[in-house]
């Protein structure tokens, strides 16, 4: 029997015209501010994956024109070009008649990638899950619903969340979907998505995503994935976000760069 996980049921499309599709952004994968950026994200894959004749998103550049709330949306999609290797499209979210958000995206079969494979970095150092700090303790914050649907574990609890910020915006952290639903390519495009700022150790209250680029390298297998994200610049109350995500096997499965500002 198949499960509908809470993922698949709230990032579902259904056709209304040629290259326009209908949705519900609901407020189970709220953030501070309203829906989570890569919840957004998500959504408009799923509408490009009916225009696109290859399943797994590769590279995907999503701007954040205004802030989304949950009800009615509509996607549009385009495909730009399809080739043999690659099929590229783009996407507009748009809800009340406003656009917000522009998502371009590359999508391939990651199934049959095939070359040169060199790893020059190390998967985060992490104790095993069940032996890490459940973030939370069991706990449900309503105005972040997003962790509900999302569950950490950490070596060791942020400084942030003890009102001591450490000065360092990084950090390494387990993270999967808390219904059971394993991660797929479409998922990894939201989960980049799906942890508080780094910006948060230096006494940020949070981060405005401005633009965000996702690069997903593979198709995960079952279970928790390693996250390691981390800062190094901000200029002018804007900073860039790097964010990798490492599947059970050690093998990276996912890369995000967002440009966020802070409030």
């Amino acid at each position: 029997m198949t499960v509908d996980h809470e993922f698949d049921i709230d990032t579902r499309v259904s056709p209304v015209a040629p290259n326009e599709y209908a949705a519900t952004v609901t407020d189970r994968w709220n953030a501070l501010g309203g829906p989570n950026g890569g919840y957004l994200v998500a959504i408009c894959l799923q509408a490009l994956r009916h225009t696109m004749p290859f399943p797994d998103p590769l590279a995907i550049s999503a701007f954040f024109l205004r802030p989304a709330a949950p009800g009615p949306a509509t996607i549009t999609t385009e495909l730009a070009r399809s080739g043999r290797r690659l099929a590229t499209g783009a996407a507009r979210l748009m809800q009340e008649g406003r656009e917000v958000m522009r998502v371009t995206a590359s999508f391939t079969d990651l199934a049959l990638a095939e070359g040169r494979t060199l790893v020059f970095a190390d998967k985060p150092m992490l104790p095993p899950p069940h032996d890490a700090i459940d973030l939370l303790g069991g706990r449900s914050m309503p105005a972040l619903s997003l962790t509900d649907r999302v569950e950490y574990r950490l070596a060791t609890m942020p400084g942030w969340v003890q009102g001591k910020p450490t000065g360092d915006p990084s950090m390494n952290l387990w993270l999967r979907f808390k219904d059971g639903r394993d991660a797929d390519s479409l998922a990894l495009a939201m989960l980049v998505d799906a942890a508080w700022p780094a910006v948060m150790e230096i006494g940020a209250a949070g981060s405005v995503t401005v633009e965000m680029t996702v690069h997903v390298r593979a198709r995960p297998v079952p279970g928790w994935l390693a996250c390691r994200i981390s800062t190094r610049y901000v200029i002018g109350g804007y900073h860039e976000e790097d964010f990798e995500i490492w599947d059970a096997t050690g093998t990276l499965v996912a890369q995000s760069r967002q440009l966020g500002l802070l409030p």
